[in-house]
């Protein structure tokens, strides 16, 4: 009865209408998963009791791919952990006040580590969020403003690069053709992507803030402190007073630490985590390295590059004598505990996600998407209508991924007959912009909420201030489809996208300023 119909979306709508106006994100995921039990089980308590545990939480839960994500968060949260008692932390935040001098300088920096990290999004999330954030709370950065950074520089950034796991998993998704040779080909037109990070280094340098980000933006601006570290020089403790601080006490840092505690762990982290999914992808077996990484599993991959990195860093702080071996240990459970919120959304995001699944969410948007791409004449707006299509789905199931399954086949099929048309590739990269621009804007999202967990910033808190820039940047990425769709030409579609979501920037600032001298 309501199995692949467009009773499939209501769980996810209540869930996220939930969330934003409670504020509260475990129980609107948790109402949104029981809406789903109850709708494919005809509302039987039994049915519904059974395919919300045993279908949906603990076959989640079961997940290879899904455990793997959840052992990697733990292993980051342990790294994190320990290099804030060994000082690395502390000593980064020490350095960077002394190198970086300006808000602007640090802002820049933030995008610049989010782009250079580009293998993988929660990956890219918990590293540049545990190295930038010293760096951003001393230049008055609001934690709100960093998951911001941090989001934006995370699967926008992964989706354009061709060495990444994004990369594999869109190109697993392409039959008949070159997946790796059509997604270069796309990443000229994945405007939402360039768009975003052309508005980052936008508002680097203008300054601007709006929406919500604005009222974060200020507080921050208007507190003494705001290193969530103990003063190691004097051995006296900070009061966090960043919005979105840690709730938890600061533990004990050792005097010890230099930038080196903090930097090697990282580049061992990096070093060891692209190995770990090159040799997931067979790549000591014979195959290249672009072949390796398009047949990786991220998972495995970066369980195995974490936890050796994680071995590392417990030896080099040995070896350094800046914390004890009893301190390392009970840095274990500290880290785990760090992750504990992040880990509970995850499962509940999961969860809905194959509540939305059982009752056919997918089926039921391939089928609107096939009946308008079978009209001629709306072939031009096609890549537009994708776009769109792709952010809704993405926002309304959490998973950028299972939206290029679901589309990428559909647009293929539609262009059959020619596979090297311009106007396929352009519509791929549409889904591609579009199921990122959803990803991006959607509190139930893993990577949405791997930012969150990255920045230490309240996961509502995150998702109210980012969506008027995710939403900016949707609304030119449309704008640019519509035009791209009729003139098919990468070298002069891009450029005028950056100009307008420039301009459109510029625009904005112009208005809050009228309304602030107003006030």
């Amino acid at each position: 009865m309501f199995i692949d119909t467009a009773w499939a979306l209501l769980p996810p709508v209540i869930a996220i209408a939930l969330a934003l106006i409670t504020k509260e994100v475990y129980s609107s995921l948790f109402i949104g998963i029981l809406a789903g039990g109850l709708l494919y089980a005809n509302f039987s308590p039994v049915g519904t009791m059974k395919h919300v545990f045993v279908d949906g939480m603990i076959a989640q839960l079961s997940d290879s791919w899904n455990v793997g994500i959840l052992v990697f968060l733990v292993v980051l949260g342990t790294m994190v952990m320990l290099m804030n008692r060994a000082g690395g932390s502390a000593a980064f935040g020490r350095w960077s006040k002394a190198h970086v001098k300006t808000k602007r300088g640090a802002f820049l920096a933030t995008i610049a580590l989010g782009v250079l990290i580009f293998i993988d999004d929660y990956f890219n999330c918990l590293t540049v969020g545990s190295v930038m954030r010293p760096l951003t709370d001393k230049h008055h950065i609001s934690r709100e403003k960093l998951a911001y950074i941090i989001d934006a520089t995370a699967a926008p950034v992964c989706i354009i690069a061709p060495i990444s796991s994004w990369a594999a998993a869109v190109t697993g998704f392409v039959d008949g053709a070159n997946g790796l040779d059509l997604f270069i080909r796309a990443i000229p037109y994945n405007f939402y992507a360039w768009l975003t990070i052309a508005m980052l280094v936008t508002l680097a340098f203008t300054g601007l803030d709006y929406g919500p980000m604005k009222k974060y933006e200020e507080a921050a601006n208007n507190v003494d402190t705001v290193v969530d570290e103990v003063d190691v020089d004097d051995g006296t403790e900070e009061k966090p007073s960043m919005t979105g601080a840690d709730d938890q006490p600061n533990p004990p840092v050792s005097k010890k630490g230099g930038v080196i505690h903090l930097v090697l762990p990282i580049l061992v982290l990096i070093f060891c985590c692209i190995i770990g999914m090159i040799y997931t992808g067979g790549f000591f077996e014979g195959k290249s390295f672009v072949d390796a990484f398009s047949n990786s599993d991220a998972s495995v991959g970066l369980v195995y590059g974490s936890v050796i990195a994680l071995i590392f860093t417990i030896i080099f702080f040995l070896c350094t004598r800046v914390i004890s071996f009893k301190d390392c240990m009970s840095a274990l459970p500290e880290g785990f505990k760090s992750m504990v919120p992040a880990i509970l959304i995850l499962t509940f995001a999961w969860t809905l996600k194959s509540m939305t699944d059982s009752l056919g969410a997918a089926t039921f948007v391939a089928s609107m998407v096939a009946k308008v791409a079978n009209h001629n004449t709306f072939m031009s707006l096609l890549p537009a209508f994708v776009f769109l299509i792709g952010a809704f789905l993405a926002f309304a199931t959490g998973t950028s991924w299972g939206t290029f399954g679901i589309l990428i086949p559909i647009v293929v099929n539609v262009f059959s007959s020619n596979l090297s048309s311009e106007l396929m590739i352009i519509s791929i990269s549409a889904c591609m912009a579009g199921a990122v621009c959803g990803d991006h804007c959607s509190p139930i999202s893993d990577t949405t909420i791997m930012a969150s967990a990255g920045a230490r910033c309240e996961h509502i808190n995150h998702v109210n201030t980012q969506l008027p820039y995710a939403l900016t940047a949707a609304a030119v990425s449309l704008v640019s489809y519509i035009f791209t769709g009729f003139i098919r030409n990468a070298v002069i579609c891009l450029p005028i996208g950056i100009g307008l979501i420039v301009v459109t920037l510029i625009i904005i600032k112009k208005i809050c300023s009228v309304k602030d001298n107003k006030a």
